[in-house]
């Protein structure tokens, strides 16, 4: 796996001071997409275990909420083992931290058994998530309104609760 880049101080793409690891390759090439680049499975550097434990060691910090796994495409086939072991060492590292991960591909139609992008990690990296955000964005759906979202078909999903929890104020209540 290959990644474009690393935010070790992001306040865009998850609530609280967060940890972002945008990750390389993408199938969606959604029209007006913010990160064009990442669409090549090899943009920017490849993912090593350094690179893994730079990212754990910069999780450490109090005021930082947790991480967010963003692309390119996260649930990309290819990318899928390496996300898994770094978001499985992350519970296991800190347990209270968050997990958001963006993706184009839809939780209740790509994601499953026999779904586009299911594989054999799928189900331990969804297990790890606290919240999904998925849907491809859509430029003609822009808004600049919503929180952590492109496009108005993207759902914010509580996935300990399984469901869309449609608006960041009805998320942060739970």
């Amino acid at each position: 796996m290959y990644y474009g880049n690393i935010k070790t101080y992001d306040i865009a793409d998850g609530p609280g001071v967060r940890v972002s690891l945008f990750v390389s390759g993408c199938r969606h090439h959604c029209k007006g997409c913010f990160n064009a680049e990442t669409w090549n499975f090899d943009y920017g550097q490849p993912y090593t275990q350094e690179t893994e434990d730079a990212l754990i060691k910069s999780l450490a910090p109090d005021y930082i909420q947790g991480l967010s796994v963003l692309g390119g495409e996260p649930f990309e086939p290819e990318n899928q083992p390496e996300v898994a072991r770094l978001i499985k060492r992350v519970k296991e590292t800190y347990p209270n931290k968050d997990i958001w991960c963006y993706s184009g591909y839809l939780y209740d139609v790509d994601m499953q058994p026999g779904g586009k992008v299911h594989t054999d990690v799928t189900d331990e990296i969804l297990s790890y998530i606290d919240v999904l955000v998925d849907g491809e964005f859509v430029e003609e759906l822009k808004d600049i309104t919503l929180l952590f979202r492109g496009s108005r078909n993207q759902r914010l999903i509580c996935l300990k609760e399984g469901k869309d929890v449609g608006r960041y104020d009805e998320l942060v209540k739970r």
